[in-house]
């Protein structure tokens, strides 16, 4: 049994090393945002499709379901977009300390949709992370385009998963996903179509490289990363996965600065934001958790 319990904590610390490894892909591939976002999505949805067809996962949903799944697709794809565009615009780094802003989003995009109070720590938390982005700001200025996307992409990353909260009460993360993904595909495609110069062959002349990487990107850190995320929730508590994930950007910088160290080494200053912001979404996961625990057996 202890065996068994280990386990499922190094499968768990597994999937947050993924999650930071994706900002290290999205260093490796040359292609700019939109483009890679589009292509992950395509070979997420199809490799998800294989799974489905195997698995016999029924797909039927009502159309209601499907508008909704729609809009939360979009907001992934942008999301993607946006966090991919600040490491294009500055670093893995800066991107994933902007990232980590997304806790401070969620804590007032929550009660707007759930409609519930916001709780007191919660603008103590919000106004330390607005101290560590001003800290890192002040210090990377020369970042200021990759700073904004970044928090933009944290922005629409805690806008979808409140909405996706919502969602697993009523389908499995395998359709959901899967639907997000199609829409989104079709989403960046209007895009591409109607502001870009479309689906020329440049756009899918791909090295062998940015293939390989994109294909681990959607098969490992999109693909299976959703669906042993839920498999790992059932296991554990939420608590100590909700605890464990703050921990990707932590892992993902150092990532960064072993593989990257030129063009991943800081000031100090951003060295002292980025502590302060990921410490306080730490801090705000252990004191909500203690709160449902304390409600739970109370």
């Amino acid at each position: 049994m202890p065996n068994a319990k280990l386990k499922n904590y190094l499968h768990l610390h597994f999937l947050v090393f993924i999650a930071g490894f994706t900002a290290i892909l999205g260093e490796l591939i040359t292609i700019t945002a939109i483009p890679l976002v589009w292509f992950r999505m395509v070979m997420a949805a199809i490799l998800m499709f294989i799974y489905i067809k195997i698995a016999r996962v029924k797909l039927s949903i009502r159309p209601k379901s499907v508008l909704k799944l729609s809009i939360a697709g979009i907001l992934i794809a942008i999301h993607w977009i946006t966090f991919f565009g600040a490491i294009d615009e500055a670093n893995i780094s800066i991107a994933l300390a902007m990232f980590s802003t997304g806790a401070f989003f969620a804590s007032f995009i929550e009660p707007i949709i759930y409609k519930r109070h916001i709780i007191w720590y919660e603008i103590l938390f919000g106004i330390l992370v607005i101290l560590g982005v001003f800290i890192i700001t002040q210090s990377e200025i020369k970042y200021l385009t990759g700073i904004l996307l970044g928090i933009a992409s944290a922005f629409f990353s805690s806008l979808f998963a409140v909405l996706n909260g919502s969602f697993l009460k009523q389908h499995t993360a395998t359709v959901i996903s899967f639907y997000e993904f199609l829409s989104g595909v079709f989403f960046i495609s209007l895009y591409i179509v109607f502001f870009t110069d479309g689906f020329s062959r440049d756009f899918f002349n791909l090295s062998q490289s940015d293939f390989i990487y994109l294909f681990i990107l959607a098969s490992i850190c999109t693909a299976y990363a959703f669906i042993a995320s839920v498999y790992v929730m059932k296991l554990i508590s939420p608590y100590t996965v909700v605890l464990t994930y703050n921990l990707e950007p932590v892992y993902g910088i150092l990532m960064a600065i072993i593989l990257f160290p030129e063009k991943e080494k800081m000031s100090s200053s951003f060295y002292y934001g980025a502590i302060i912001i990921i410490a306080t979404v730490i801090l705000n996961g252990i004191l909500k958790n203690s709160r449902k625990l304390k409600r739970k057996y109370s």
